[in-house]
Formats: C-alpha cells, sequence, structure tokens
C-alpha cells in the first residue's frame, strides 16, 4: 500500500517541473530509503524514500532514532517541503503475516521508491538487503548515520508510523498504542493476554500469537 508521496516540485512552475523531469537522468539523482517498524507487534511497517536537494540543504539530519520526536517532527515537515521527491509507503500487518516481516520491509521499499515522481539514478538502502528494483541499488548498513537521504528517509518512516500508531490507539485504546507504538513492552504484553490481539497485531509474531484466543 503507498501512503504519501510528496515533491517540493509540486509547488514549481509547471516549465520549471518539466525541465526536471526532462534532465533527471543526467543529473544523477540519488534516493536514500529506510524503514520503521519491523520490532513492533502491531501495526504496518512503514518505509520512506527522499530525494534531497544540494542546493537546499537540510540541517540536522540523522537517524531518527539518535534525535527527539519534537526535533523529528519539525524536520519531517521540513524534509517534505525541501527535498526533491520523496514517498512513505507501507505494508500491512496482514502483508506481514502472509510474507514475513522481512519481505513485507523490502515490498514497503519497493512501494516507495516505485511512488516516487522523479527516477533516481542510484537507491541507497540502510541496512544488508535490498528490495527488487530495476534501479541500481546498494545496502549500506548503518547507513541512517552515514547517508543524509537515508537519514531523511529514517525520519519521515519514524514519523508517520508513530502518527499511524496514534490513529491505533484511537481506535483500539486498551493497548495503549500511543505510548509503546507496537513495541513488546510488558504494557502492551498485559493487555494482549488480557483483551487478545486486535485486527492490527501481526499474529504470525510469537506473542501474539501465544496471547491469541482458541
Amino acid at each position: 500500500m503507498r501512503s504519501r508521496r510528496s515533491s517540493r516540485a509540486d509547488a514549481l512552475p509547471p516549465r520549471r517541473w518539466q525541465a526536471l523531469l526532462a534532465r533527471q537522468d543526467c543529473l544523477g539523482l540519488v534516493a536514500g530509503v529506510d524503514e520503521a517498524g519491523r520490532g513492533p507487534l502491531a501495526g504496518p511497517v512503514v518505509a520512506a524514500a527522499v530525494i534531497l536537494d544540494e542546493l537546499q540543504p537540510i540541517a540536522g539530519l540523522a537517524d531518527s532514532k539518535r534525535i527527539g520526536p519534537v526535533t523529528r517532527e519539525r524536520l519531517f515537515d521540513e524534509i517534505r517541503a525541501r527535498a526533491l521527491d520523496c514517498c512513505i509507503a507501507q505494508a500491512s500487518a496482514e502483508e506481514i503475516d502472509r510474507l514475513d516481516i522481512l519481505q513485507a520491509t523490502l515490498l514497503a521499499m519497493r512501494r516507495a521508491v516505485e511512488g516516487l515522481r522523479l527516477r533516481p539514478r542510484r537507491v541507497l538502502v540502510d541496512g544488508n538487503r535490498l528490495p527488487a528494483l530495476d534501479i541500481q541499488a546498494q545496502a549500506i548498513v548503518k547507513g541512517d548515520a552515514k547517508v543524509l537521504a537515508i537519514g531523511a528517509a529514517s525520519i519521515l518512516a519514524k514519523v508517520h508510523r508513530d502518527r499511524l500508531c496514534l490513529a491505533l490507539d484511537q481506535r483500539f485504546p486498551q493497548y495503549g498504542f500511543a505510548a509503546h507504538k507496537g513495541y513488546p513492552t510488558a504494557e502492551h504484553l498485559r493487555a494482549l493476554h488480557t483483551f487478545g490481539p486486535c485486527d492490527e497485531h501481526r499474529r504470525s509474531f510469537a506473542p501474539v500469537r501465544s496471547a491469541a484466543r482458541p
């Protein structure tokens, strides 16, 4: 499921946007890709792809896990406003159960790259596995701390997924998703065993499977 696409080019005059599209193959555009939400017991896994604008640097980009939530929210808006192009996509809990978490993560990454309006010449992916792409791609371990575009993607994916968890908390307040974001905290595990899994829990994950009522 493709979730959100954004491009600074949306705000550009039509002639400039058309010129950018025509030149994209010779510009050497690079997209950074990262994900959020492999470890939680519920909700989708989210991936983002970002093509930064070298002429519009964004101060403070880093791996989303190393910055606080207020800064992440600010950078989320700044990245979406100043990046040449970005796309946020996801794979659902049902897809995670059907495919397994690794394959669902790679699927979300592929959807994010395919959702870009601009076609990058190269894709840099955080980690050691690559989604199936028809574009030159490279996996970079701890890339979110090494490559600015991957760091930007990590911020988009993390903030978007956190917001999804806030929405889940409204639907299923008994589980406390607003606090733990789906991760297997003691509070979450207690709620699982008290109420059983909800529709958004990943039933292929052992703690959820063991809490499922016959």
